[in-house]
């Protein structure tokens, strides 16, 4: 465990110290980029000695510009000749992947050809391949809906080691949601509260505690992303979401709470625990000052005995504040990410793009 590097640091090394210094070497006029973003839990931090049986390793990525690209594969020899065969203790080959494409680190013999993961490529077929979209043009606002939110992290909080191509001012563009979308999303989030917050006492109510646990947590799923949407900082997929939200400032007041939720025994204390998330979130919606104040204090479900925040009041100030008409105008769903956990649709750029029907 003390030798562990992450994944990321470990490929800023394997970069500065032996893959640059082989470029400066056979191609000191070559301008290009290199960097770690895409797939990988090291690309998040999230990395640990676990990582290490499976797609992890001295790893990188060199992005050419689209007039050196037919150099890819001479670099690669090349690379395959001049690597080390370990690199801070981790060997630099791996196995040619199993059907699934999944690569481990095997040994290697000094002086036989390595099969490295020093990916060459060019910023366009990367974000081509990646997030299905075509650098030429500008993505649409729908596009934005239909992207796979955890795709966009690994995007945004990739590492550029070195950059003469313009890499970085690519990967900005992908920084967060523009206004409109992050408005949307949170009036969607928003509204899904709205729909559920009087269920849990409801399900109680008739002694159905396991519905009213269900319906707590499908509340605190939604709580904890309007906390990441008010800190504009992208979603993981699941293995990552409970870490990803442990970092964010609201996370020490939250999380206490949310244990306290799922672990009580009635719905009566359930509720109360909810009463706490939902007011602490609503002063931090007012907090943003996007839109007017909203009552930061729960109240009756109706004539109902239970207490819920008026999800539906806070999605509907959100709407209003946003200008793009068409988006305005699109039923509060939220994006495909709000929409499905579905890894199958997620990680398809082809099905993702087939969802833009669903906002025309």
């Amino acid at each position: 465990m003390s030798d562990f590097i992450q994944g990321k640091q470990l490929a800023r090394l394997f970069f500065e110290e032996i893959v640059q210094p082989i470029l400066n070497k056979y191609f000191p006029s070559l301008s290009y980029a290199a960097g770690l973003l895409g797939a990988g839990s090291e690309v998040l931090d999230f990395d640990s000695p676990r990582s290490t049986d499976h797609d992890w390793g001295p790893r990188l990525m060199i992005f050419l510009q689209e007039k050196d690209i037919q150099l890819a594969e001479v670099i690669s020899t090349l690379l395959s000749r001049e690597l080390p065969i370990t690199f801070k203790g981790y060997s630099t080959h791996f196995s040619s992947g199993d059907p699934n494409g999944v690569q481990v680190l095997q040994k290697a013999e000094e002086g036989s050809p390595l099969n490295h993961r020093v990916a060459l490529l060019t910023i366009k077929s990367f974000f081509q391949d990646y997030l299905g979209i075509n650098m030429v043009k500008k993505p649409s606002l729908i596009d934005w809906l239909c992207f796979s939110e955890h795709k966009l992290k690994t995007i945004a909080e990739g590492a550029v080691f070195y950059d003469q191509i313009g890499l970085e001012s690519v990967q900005q563009r992908f920084s967060y949601y523009p206004d409109d979308i992050w408005l949307f999303m949170m009036a969607s989030e928003w509204k899904k509260i709205g729909e559920e917050e009087a269920f849990l006492g409801r399900a109680g109510e008739v002694g159905d505690e396991l519905g009213s646990r269900i319906i707590a947590s499908r509340l605190i799923h939604s709580i904890m992303r309007l906390c990441f949407l008010m800190e504009r900082i992208y979603v993981p997929y699941s293995k990552w979401f409970g870490t990803a939200f442990s970092k964010l400032s609201p996370a020490s007041v939250l999380i206490p709470v949310f244990h306290k939720v799922l672990s009580a025994n009635s719905w009566q204390e359930r509720e109360q625990g909810m009463t706490e998330a939902y007011e602490y979130l609503a002063f931090r919606h007012n907090k943003l000052m996007i839109t007017k104040p909203i009552p930061a204090k729960v109240s009756a479900f109706h004539d109902r005995p239970f207490l819920v925040i008026q999800g539906a009041d806070f999605a509907d100030a959100l709407k209003k504040e946003i200008k793009d008409k068409f988006i305005s105008n699109i039923n509060l769903i939220g994006s495909v990410n709000q929409l499905t956990h579905t890894v199958d649709l997620l990680e398809n750029n082809d099905l993702l793009e087939k969802m833009n029907l669903l906002y025309k």
